[in-house]
């Protein structure tokens, strides 16, 4: 391995580390849901994200007009607080109103707004931080769906750090680009089938535990990593695919957890799981790339062992302390 690979591994690990350091899904986004249960009346689910007992702190603002009916309705989960509201509103419906998300522009999140009316009729939307507001439709929007999911996906990944890791460490492993497309092509396999059999109920694995999980598969990628460079024996550097499938599984329980909280729409949930994965795929594709690129520009650097070891070795016990941190502190939250 040379300098070019231990310069831009230091480069991408400075990065993670830089990254909020334990907060590997802040970017969950919020769900707001607006049925119609009947002529002018609504019913309004709005979930917050609650990470390590902390809420984010993005509130819900409707439009002044709209008229409560009964007292509002509060539940606490494990990884959530969930609202519901039912509300009147004037003659000519939602059409037009304004809903704001106050705070929503001090945060990293999105919130996925879903709209059902009485027709039949619904709208999927993504409300950003640059723009913590949104004028509601009634309009038929498979396309807006699409866009809502297959952004979501994507930003899962990429704020995903325990997943990015993950991936990190294979790279580092598996030295040839056959091998290696061959281990991520088994992740994502292995992902995309977990994700599929737990969104569609088939399968069933609790939030936290999978959680806790993850960040011990990316200890455990770590640790394998060192015995790489020590030119030990690693099971993961004689069969780099079959330790990809097996830990994909694993994370895609991860990924289900992170599309669930944020609510399926009913009658779509096929097409938002494929606008999901997608989006994963995607997000991992632009990361892959990316680090890929960064191999290759600095291959004009010349060789400097001794920066290589330490760069390596350094990287590598950074991923390691960063998986034990996420996994003592997800533990330390399940268990309580």
């Amino acid at each position: 391995m040379s300098a070019r690979r231990a310069i831009a591994v230091a480069l991408l690990c400075a990065l993670a580390l830089a990254a909020p350091l334990a907060r590997a899904h802040d970017a969950r986004p919020a769900y707001l849901q607006i049925t119609e249960t009947s002529r002018g009346l609504y019913t309004v689910l709005w979930r917050i994200p609650v990470l390590s007992g902390m809420r984010l702190p993005v509130g819900l603002r409707m439009p002044d007009e709209l008229r409560e009916v009964r007292e509002p309705a509060l539940q606490q989960l494990s990884d959530s607080l969930v609202e519901r509201r039912f509300v009147e509103a004037p003659a000519g419906g939602l059409a037009g109103a304004r809903v704001e998300f106050p705070g929503l522009e001090a945060t990293i999140t999105d919130v996925l707004v879903r709209v059902e009316s009485l027709d039949g009729s619904r709208s999927t939307e993504l409300v950003r931080p640059q723009r913590p507001f949104l004028e509601l439709s009634t309009r038929s929007g498979t396309l807006a769906l699409l866009g809502a999911y297959l952004r979501h996906g994507i930003e899962h990944i990429l704020f995903g750090f325990d997943h990015l890791l993950f991936v990190l460490a294979l790279i580092l492993i598996v030295p040839r680009r056959r091998v290696l497309v061959a281990t991520v092509t088994a992740f994502t396999l292995a992902h995309s089938i977990t994700l599929a059999l737990a969104v569609l109920g088939v399968v069933r694995a609790p939030g936290p535990p999978v959680e806790a999980a993850i960040a011990l598969s990316v200890l455990l990628l770590a640790a394998e990593l060192v015995r790489v460079q020590g030119g030990q024996a690693s099971l993961t550097a004689r069969w780099p695919w079959l330790v990809a499938f097996a830990f994909g599984l694993l994370h895609g329980f991860g990924f289900a957890g992170a599309l669930t909280s944020v609510g399926l729409p009913p009658g779509d949930v096929p097409l938002a799981l494929f606008a999901f994965n997608v989006g994963v795929e995607l997000g991992q594709l632009a990361f892959i790339a990316a680090v890929l690129a960064l191999l290759a520009l600095a291959g004009r650097f010349a060789r400097a062992p001794t920066v290589e070891r330490v760069a390596l070795r350094g990287t590598s016990y950074a991923i390691g302390i960063l998986a034990a941190f996420w996994f003592f502190e997800r533990l330390a939250s399940f268990r309580s």
